[in-house]
């Protein structure tokens, strides 16, 4: 049991003394002095006893002081004068105890030179908590932790682009979602929690990166391939991409042209063909840098330096290239968008196509869908292609698109079939593929003589080009 002297005075020692009452921490015994009406609530709480005695008075305060045995004293009183005398007869009588008191005078000689005290200033806390409540800032806490801000409150607002998205196809790089607060109720968080709008959401980590983490968040979508990352990152492997690679590059900087602000990087990897290598240099400029790594070992670090270096958002491959294990482990353990060529060209491309699969993966892609569409000013299509016409049990999904249309404002073609997913995908021209990218893509071609499912032809259909979406369960 810890006593607790508190020195009342003013409305400031009344609410204070209030949340005592409220909060009742059983460990603490409160004792308040005071000699003036209104320092005080009319209600009291059986651990606080109240002592009416001018707390200016030395002989009353040693008299006080030597009974209770404080280990802490609040001195929150209205004068200046008041207080200062207060503290000054506290030091002649006790000067180790713990002393918090209350600046309410914008002044910095009272306590200055003493120890063993916290002071708190009233304007400045009145202030932050003014500034908290202003649009675009984020809210932190002030006194948990280091105070430093490295515990971050964070609204998801419409239109983000973490909306609709689940934890585990987030990046989390010295930050991490600790809690999710939504309809009143905690959520702790698995990887297949899914964020929504109007989500607030408790966030840990460095201070400078929650900053940027915030930002991200309160980013509209439409600034696509964001929230994944920034730039492109186009991986040229010369063991596979020789004959087609300055196409990829030209396919490539159409994408770079298609966005804003944006940064191409061209890696090359396995160089064996110096007169392309020369071409491709040619085209080099402010935006579209090139690298070439002549060392065939730890690509796969390579690879990850890159993507981290350069704050990259999609990487760019063939299916040839993406196959080899390091590329795809490596992007998917990065949580980014990959974006595989096709027969076809993206600068022909009039329209994107979800194929449906479970309910969960569909979520976990639709903002990215609708972003990309609107960036390309692209037809944006959900085929629920199914052979046994099961339509009912993909409701939620449909529905689920349909809600998103009024927040995106784009129009969404929802076409339902009775057919095989497959065989409509191979009639359609002119298209983007869009899928989530899970950790076990089937590379196995012998299976597509027997399967149906869409994730099971995403590396072995080289028609339409494809946009594959980091999806976790």
């Amino acid at each position: 049991m810890k006593n607790v002297l508190i020195l009342a005075d003013g409305s400031i020692s009344k609410h204070f003394i209030e949340w005592i009452n409220k909060k009742r921490v059983a460990d603490n015994r409160y004792y308040v002095a005071y000699y003036k009406e209104g320092a005080i609530p009319e209600k009291i709480g059986q651990n606080i006893s109240l002592i009416q005695a001018d707390p200016t008075s030395f002989s009353k305060l040693k008299d006080i002081m030597e009974d209770i045995k404080c280990s802490h004293i609040f001195i929150i009183m209205d004068s200046i004068e008041d207080a200062t005398h207060s503290l000054k007869n506290i030091r002649a009588i006790d000067d180790k105890v713990r002393v918090v008191l209350v600046n309410q005078w914008d002044s910095d000689e009272i306590g200055k030179d003493e120890e063993n005290i916290t002071i708190l200033h009233s304007d400045n806390i009145l202030a932050a908590h003014l500034y908290d409540n202003l649009p675009n800032v984020p809210i932190v806490a002030q006194n948990v932790g280091l105070g430093h801000g490295e515990i971050m409150e964070i609204h998801v607002p419409f239109g983000s682009a973490y909306a609709y998205r689940h934890v585990g196809s987030i990046l989390q790089r010295k930050w991490k979602i600790v809690a999710i607060y939504r309809n009143e109720k905690q959520i702790i968080p698995t990887n297949a929690t899914m964020l929504r709008p109007n989500d607030t959401l408790l966030v840990l980590g460095k201070p400078i990166v929650l900053d940027g983490v915030y930002k991200a968040i309160n980013k509209r979508t439409g600034l696509f391939p964001e929230p994944f990352g920034k730039d492109l990152y186009l991986l040229l492997d010369f063991r596979h991409d020789q004959k087609n690679a300055l196409r990829y590059l030209g396919e490539s900087i159409y994408l770079l042209d298609k966005l804003e602000n944006k940064m191409l990087y061209v890696r090359i990897i396995y160089p064996n063909n110096f007169k392309l290598i020369e071409e491709i240099r040619a085209l080099e400029s402010e935006n579209i840098l090139l690298s070439i790594s002549y060392d065939e070992k730890d690509i796969e670090k390579l690879i990850e330096y890159d993507i981290h270096q350069h704050d990259i958002g999609i990487v760019l491959s063939s299916i040839e290239a993406f196959e080899t294990d390091e590329l795809t482990r490596t992007v998917y353990s990065l949580k980014k968008l990959v974006y595989l060529f096709g027969d076809n060209s993206i600068c022909n491309v009039k329209e994107c196509v979800i194929l449906m699969s479970e309910n969960e993966k569909m979520e976990s892609i639709s903002s990215t869908a609708f972003d990309i569409s609107e960036t390309l000013k692209l037809k944006l299509t959900l085929g629920d292609f199914d052979p046994d016409g099961d339509f009912e049990s993909k409701n939620m999904i449909t529905e689920h698109y349909e809600t998103l249309t009024n927040i995106f404002n784009i129009e969404i073609n929802i076409e339902k079939k009775v057919a095989n997913p497959i065989r409509e995908l191979s009639k359609m021209k002119n298209i983007l593929q869009i899928a989530p990218f899970e950790k076990g893509l089937n590379r196995d071609g012998v299976i597509r003589f027997i399967s149906t499912k869409v994730q099971d032809f995403l590396l072995t259909e080289k028609k339409h080009p494809k946009l594959l979406v980091p999806f976790d369960l």
